[in-house]
């Protein structure tokens, strides 16, 4: 029978740690594929890794699963951000790994610029490392654009060098080179994409640093310097409403390709970070269950993303599904006993979610707890009386 249901996998700590694939994420997909190797159910891969393009995810994890994966089923960090048109014509500094100025161009950026090639052509910025600064006065720069915003696609690799570029930027609105005269406020818009503070790899330590550790120095070091908040024009990425209702979309395309007919009614979010997979599907749950205005004032301080992009998103996705269940797994962020797996009544000590994340404990509390994404993927069909 055509399904009338959907997953949201997250992908690092629960089908993957790292490189690897873990076991229960074969088991998992064996049984959502049918002898053909074609999925029985659509599925959406949202992940919060950002620095690659979609093409090039979509390929890792064809040989994770070892399964057919287009680029259409997945949404990287940023993927929202081509919603935003109004800052498609702007010249803007791009930070981050990876492709950043393909991935901006791919989402419909026509004018970027990467720290780096800001850091060449303004040398005397970058002062902290010593090795790297001027050994004499470097000539006037000439002919470089104003910058017109900045977007923040991830981590970077040298933090010391992209916090004091993107301070200088916000400063200066966008002219490094001018004297400073009055701090502009507010200042030049800032996109930001992905929000983790932690994420889980290889290591034997519980986490890693994410861009949303990347983010609190940043928001720190600008109120430190100016006495301002810095403020985002954007925030996408897991777990903002605009990232869940992308793959809501998402979802109900690939049904229609596949011409099942049935509307999509629920979505079963699969993750293992409490802050973002668990809060972002609560969330997004609440969305669906009450008026836009209404969930946006219980769950984000602020959230100026929400108007212009979602209403474009509404308009082709007219039909909303009636809820999104958060399903919690213990094979990456978050680690539980496995006697009391199920009552998904467990609270995070510390609040490891952004600062414009107002902290609702129940959000962040599972609507089940399994052991692994093969039990996640056995309990959705249960409770949709599959087999």
């Amino acid at each position: 029978q055509p399904p009338a249901f959907g997953f949201l996998f997250d992908v690092d700590g629960v089908l993957v740690r790292g490189s690897q694939a873990l076991p229960a994420a074969r088991r998992a997909f064996r049984r959502l594929a049918d002898g053909s190797g074609r999925l029985r159910v659509p599925v959406v891969f949202l992940t919060n890794a950002g620095n690659c393009l979609r093409s090039a995810k979509a390929q890792e994890l064809s040989q994770a699963l070892e399964l057919q994966v287009s680029p259409e089923q997945v949404i990287l960090s940023h993927s929202p951000l081509r919603l935003f048109s109004q800052f498609h014509q702007k010249c803007m500094l791009v930070v981050g790994q990876g492709p950043v100025e393909e991935n901006a161009q791919d989402l419909g950026f026509k004018r970027v610029v990467t720290t780096e090639a800001l850091r060449k052509a303004y040398p005397l910025l970058d002062m902290v490392d010593q090795s790297r600064r001027p050994k004499q006065l470097p000539p006037p720069t000439t002919g470089f654009p104003t910058i017109e915003g900045v977007i923040l696609f991830g981590e970077p690799v040298r933090w010391e060098t992209s916090l004091q570029l993107i301070i200088d930027v916000l400063l200066s609105n966008g002219n490094p080179e001018a004297e400073l005269q009055d701090i502009p406020y507010p200042h030049l818009p800032v996109l930001a994409c992905n929000m983790d503070l932690l994420w889980m790899a290889e290591a034997k330590m519980p986490s890693r640093f994410g861009h949303g550790t990347f983010l609190l120095c940043l928001e720190s070091i600008y109120k430190k310097v100016t006495g301002q908040e810095l403020k985002y024009e954007a925030l996408v990425g897991k777990p903002s409403t605009v990232t869940y209702q992308y793959a809501e979309y998402l979802i109900k395309e690939q049904a229609q390709k596949q011409g099942w007919n049935v509307p999509i009614r629920r979505l079963y979010a699969v993750g293992d970070n409490p802050m973002s997979d668990v809060y972002g599907a609560n969330l997004y749950n609440n969305y669906l269950k009450s008026d836009q205005q209404k969930q946006l004032q219980a769950g984000m301080k602020r959230s100026p993303q929400a108007a212009g992009p979602q209403s474009k998103l509404r308009e082709n996705c007219k039909d909303l599904v009636e809820s999104c269940e958060s399903i919690l797994v213990c094979t990456g962020v978050y680690r539980h006993n496995a006697a009391a797996a199920g009552t998904g009544q467990e609270r995070t000590a510390a609040f490891h979610g952004h600062r414009d994340c107002c902290w609702d404990p129940s959000l962040g509390q599972a609507s089940y707890i399994v052991p692994d994404v093969n039990d996640a993927v056995q309990l959705a069909f249960k409770k949709e009386g599959w087999s």
